[in-house]
């Protein structure tokens, strides 16, 4: 019996291109993700784990963008390959069936390792460019999601009874950020003087 090849693409942001990861490859489906390295929700990933069957291939750019560090990569490997499916990655040239020698295990710890390694050095060399550039005076954080009168107007429905959810879809923002907003109006009005 010949399995899918099933795709899978993860994105850090929702403005990054998902279809850039894997646009050469032939799949039968392709689940992505658009969250951070480091998020444990995933839930793509997730579906994936449980559509994924015997005898099929999951094909991944690279190993960063499956795992969060080696320790979750070996892991997702094995609980793939241990039912039967291969697992590609396409960067580093690598594919695992669960039947692999010792030397390909040792590949996948080494190259996840590497790819843990090198995020770690992307992070550092971020922190070292915002210390510089706040020292400068040119680092101003990220750019607030709402102007102060979109931020007046949200706080002052929401505080009106109108649906968080509703709000933060009409504001294209997150709940998360509807309730900063929230807790800062909270702040401010609870500092005034009487």
């Amino acid at each position: 019996m010949h399995g899918q090849r099933i795709g899978y693409v993860r994105v850090s942001s929702f403005d990054q291109n998902p279809e850039r990861q894997l646009e050469h490859a032939e799949l039968d489906r392709v689940f992505v993700d658009k969250a951070s390295g480091k998020d444990v929700h995933r839930p793509e990933l997730d579906q994936l784990l449980r559509f994924a069957r015997d005898g099929d291939t999951v094909v991944v750019h690279s190993m960063d963008r499956l795992a969060r560090n080696l320790d979750d990569l070996r892991s997702i490997v094995q609980a793939l390959t241990a039912r039967g499916v291969k697992i590609e990655f396409v960067k580093e040239h690598l594919a695992f069936t669960g039947e692999d020698s010792p030397m390909a295990n040792l590949m996948l710890s080494v190259m996840g390792a590497f790819a843990e390694f090198e995020r770690a050095l992307i992070r550092e060399r971020q922190r070292e460019g915002i210390a510089l550039a706040k020292r400068r005076g040119a680092y101003r954080g990220r750019r607030r999601a709402l102007s102060a009168d979109q931020a007046h107007e949200v706080c002052r429905r929401a505080l009106a009874g109108e649906s968080k959810a509703q709000l933060a879809r009409e504001y294209g923002i997150s709940r998360e950020t509807l309730y900063q907003y929230l807790k800062q109006t909270h702040t401010a009005v609870s500092e005034q003087p009487e």
